[in-house]
């Protein structure tokens, strides 16, 4: 059992900048693939980016590559998301989710969800 709490989300101007962080209790963090998702109002979970279980691969939606960063820290039981240059279209309540499948640009292998951080970006 994963539990995950994200935080760091905010409102910002465009062409700023947000750190999420998203922390994971237990002590199996470290096998889990971690992913990040965005949900915009009336829009689907889309995925933002992801990472595996060693940190030595990492994976971006085309909309946000060069502009956001996925990171880990396994003794800390931590995932970021590092988000530069933010545009209003990026506005979204973001999740982090763990899943043990390499499948990770899709929802639906994530076993384990966050309860999601609010993104604004106004223009």
């Amino acid at each position: 059992q994963v539990q995950l709490v994200e935080s760091g989300g905010g409102l910002v101007q465009a062409g700023g900048s947000l750190r999420l962080s998203c922390a994971a209790s237990g002590r199996t963090f470290s096998r889990y693939n971690m992913g990040w998702f965005g949900q915009a109002p009336g829009k689907e979970r889309e995925f933002v980016a992801a990472i595996i279980w060693s940190g030595d691969r990492t994976y971006y939606a085309d909309s946000v590559k060069g502009r956001f960063t996925i990171s880990r820290d396994n003794a800390k039981n931590t995932v970021y998301l590092q988000m530069n240059s933010l545009k209003p279209e990026d506005t979204a309540v973001y999740y982090c989710a763990a899943s043990e499948s390499m499948l990770v640009r899709s929802p639906r292998p994530y076993d384990y969800w966050g309860q999601g951080t609010q993104v604004t970006v106004s223009s």
